[in-house]
Parts: C-alpha cells; structure tokens; sequence
C-alpha cells in the first residue's frame, strides 16, 4: 500500500491549513466495497470544571478505571472504539489496565488529543486563545505533540495514527507538523462550528466529506458529523451561521423543526433525534459517520451532560438505540487501518 504519512521533501508550495476549504479534486473516494461505516472517537481526557479558567493542575483521573466497562460494552456490538488520548490520561498507569489488552488485540484503537494546557513543555501562558494548540508557536506546538506521541507509544506499545487537537483547535501549522510526526488522519475539524470568537478556529465553510488535506494519498481529514435536521435543512450551513447572533431565533427554529443542528454525539442530543439525523446523512452518501463524546461523562458528575447514575444509564442507552440501528441499516464500523487502505489514490 503506497504511504499516507509523507514527509517534509514530498510536500510543495505552502503548508496545508486544515481550516481552509478543500478544493473538490481533494475529496478523498472510497473503494466500493468499503460502502459506508462509522467510528466511535472517545476524547479520552482529564477531569476538570469547564466553567473555570484552564490550570496546569488540579484535575482528576477517577473516570478512566470505567473505559473498561465501555470497552466491553462496545465488544457486544462489535465496535471497536478509538481512544484519543491526552497527556494526563496517557500518563496514568490506570489507562493501561483499562483499554491495554483491547488496544494489543485490535478490539480498540488510540489516538492522539493535544489539550496544551496540561501537556509539557509548559512555555506558553494559560489563557483561552492559548488552549487552542494551532494558536502556539509552531516549535511548541510541535514539542508538545511530539512529547504526547512518545508517551501515548510507550503506554500501548505502539504509534498513534490519529489526531484530534483539543477544543478542535488546529492551526495553520498543524498539518505540517502531524505529517512529520507520523499521522495519517486528522479528525479536528468539527464542520458547521465557529470558535473563532474565542480565537480558535472557523470550520463553518468546511464539508462533512473526508478530504486530502496536503495532497491526494497524504494526510486526511476525518471531520466530525454534524448535520442539519428540519424543513430548512439544506439552508442550514448558510443560514444557521447568520443566526450566531439570535440564539432564541434558532431555539425556536429548532423547537418548530424548522432547523436544527445536530451533532453525533449522546452528550445533549437525544437517540431520537441522532437517529433521524442518521437516516438523513445516509440517505446523503457520507461515507464515513463519526461519533464522539468525552470519556469524563463515563462518571456522573464530570461534565455537563452527566450529572447523575439515571444520566448515565441513558447515556449507555443512547449507544445501545445507535449501534442497533447502524446494524439495521447494515453500516459496519470501521478502523483506522480500515479507512486508509480503503482510500483510493
């Protein structure tokens, strides 16, 4: 299989930027056999109170002893997640114990997530337009990925071949850097969000279709799935951006089913809704459905979405409506591995 990872004498002309818009010749196409899949991403990550300023320290790590339980929960059905790990997590001798075995017989996979704000070396200042790696300097974000990358491989015994960057936050440095430290996809781009009002990126112009980000068979960009529900749907990547400033006016667009933007997610949307959403991205031809919560939701009280053990319990069910419906509708999850070799160059 010819190479996806690249280097440094393969690329031309200017670095890629991530965030910026794909021209159509760098959609990536599929073998026909691969059809359409889904992946389970977990942003496997430390405990810490979102309303508060970022800190170096102070977090907790209670909640990784239960990635077990929803590793073997995910076995039941036959999928086999991908944990993107950040420095904290990746540090804990528990992570090893939990997702160990799974990840060494292929029944999980890891991946990378870059949270700065915890991840050494520690140069820059703590601050909110610092928490978005693609804003530091391009030898720290750099080091600070490559020390994540090192410690990730020396947990599981081997190298991580997918990216997130916390709070989605690639730079215009980003792609350039994971091609030199040997990652094949990239899956930070959370299309139809705007962070740019806390100075971390724009993904609302970028398409929900996988792309070549550098160059055709070089690095990929996975994006999360995020679609549009209602009457109004197909106007959704216009207009709801144009919306930004009347959040009761698309509260009640939604409300009225008009027009919702739906993340794939269990953390504030309900199976309900993800699976009308389901139906609607398959019945649009995305080859590639991608799932994502935060591994901290795995114990109440860690996030906003799980507060109590009736939370939790309908989080379980929410991946239990999913995964049963995905069988229904005869969509197979898929790897890593899965991905790259099924992707035409």
């Amino acid at each position: 299989m010819p190479s996806r990872l690249g280097g440094e004498g393969e690329r031309q002309g200017a670095p890629a930027r991530i965030t910026r818009p794909p021209p159509p010749d760098a959609r990536v196409h599929f073998a026909p056999e691969f059809g359409q899949r889904f992946v389970v991403t977990v942003d496997t990550e430390e405990e810490f109170d979102w309303a508060k300023p970022f800190e170096r320290t102070g977090h907790g790590l209670s909640h990784v002893p239960r990635l077990a339980k929803f590793q073997q929960f995910c076995e039941g059905f036959g999928v086999a997640p991908i944990y993107l790990i950040d420095y904290p997590i990746a540090s804990d001798p528990a992570v090893g114990m939990a997702l160990g075995d799974a990840v060494r017989h292929g029944r999980a996979e890891i991946g990378v997530q870059l949270h700065p704000w915890v991840n050494p070396p520690h140069q820059e200042q703590l601050n909110v337009f610092n928490s978005f790696a693609g804003n530091l300097p391009p030898a720290l974000e750099r080091a600070k990925l490559v020390k994540l990358r090192d410690t990730i491989s020396a947990a599981f015994g081997q190298a991580p071949r997918i990216y997130r960057a916390g709070r989605y936050g690639v730079g215009a440095a980003t792609a350039q850097i994971l091609v030199e430290s040997g990652i094949a996809i990239d899956t930070s781009v959370r299309s139809h969000f705007d962070y740019s009002s806390q100075g971390g990126p724009d993904f609302t112009a970028l398409p929900l279709h996988p792309w070549w980000v550098d160059r055709q068979g070089g690095l990929m960009e996975l994006p999360l799935t995020t679609v549009f529900s209602g009457v109004l749907r197909r106007q959704g990547p216009w207009l709801f951006p144009r919306l930004w400033r009347v959040p009761r006016l698309r509260g009640a667009m939604a409300r009225a089913g008009l027009m919702n933007r739906v993340p794939f997610t269990p953390e504030g949307v309900t199976a309900a809704e993800a699976i009308r959403c389901i139906d609607l991205t398959l019945a649009d031809g995305l080859p590639i459905l991608v799932f994502s919560f935060h591994s901290p939701s795995l114990r109440p009280g860690h996030t906003p979405y799980v507060r109590d053990a009736r939370q939790l319990d309908q989080l379980y069910d929410w991946w239990r409506v999913v995964f049963t419906h995905l069988a229904c509708c005869g969509i197979k999850p898929a790897s890593v591995s899965d991905i790259m070799q099924a992707a035409l160059i």
